[in-house]
């Protein structure tokens, strides 16, 4: 892990122990990589309750609670999914807050709607989501690195009631959604 993630690590378990949170992870793409850092800085037992790998989109489906209908129009590398994925993470694990990440890693898979290096973020807590796009392909390890430090600093944007702490930057987009029922 990068110094960088290392001190995001550190921020956000010192947000969540302090604003007494629980935090859960759901990742295809990293596959474990953000609960990895999240765990990484002791004391998260405090907040962290655990993660779920949803590679395969049954797991997304069935553990997850992501509609059937949202993978077949959207697809898994898409918003609505992510977005999906955090709220159903957070009530299956009954938690405060939830990271979510979904891409295309590479080295292929991509397409020309979503080429290698597309990966959606989404990190919600109670009935607010943000989402995060990334793009562009720096081969598989750094593009899951990428992602990885992406999320954290999802995370670290989340306070105990949702309001964004830090802008968005020029090279990526992200959204805030209010949802109704979570």
């Amino acid at each position: 892990m990068s110094v960088e993630g290392k001190f995001l690590s550190k921020e956000i378990n010192d947000l969540f122990w302090r604003e007494g949170l629980t935090l859960v992870t759901a990742e295809s793409c990293t596959a474990g990589s953000v609960a990895a850092a999240i765990t990484a800085v002791a004391g998260s037992s405090h907040f962290f309750k655990g993660g779920i790998i949803a590679y395969s989109n049954e797991i997304k489906e069935n553990l997850l609670g992501v509609n059937h209908g949202t993978l077949e129009t959207h697809g898994a590398v898409s918003e609505e999914t992510v977005i999906e994925m955090v709220k159903g993470a957070m009530k299956s694990m009954n938690s405060d807050c939830a990271v979510a990440t979904s891409g295309i890693a590479g080295p292929t898979g991509g397409t020309p709607d979503k080429p290698v290096g597309t990966i959606w973020i989404a990190a919600g807590c109670k009935d607010k989501v943000i989402t995060l796009k990334l793009e562009g392909d720096e081969g598989r390890n750094k593009n899951i690195a990428n992602a990885t430090q992406n999320a954290l600093q999802l995370l670290r944007n989340l306070s105990s009631n949702c309001r964004i702490i830090c802008k968005n930057s020029c090279f990526i987009q992200i959204k805030v959604l209010i949802l109704h029922s979570v």
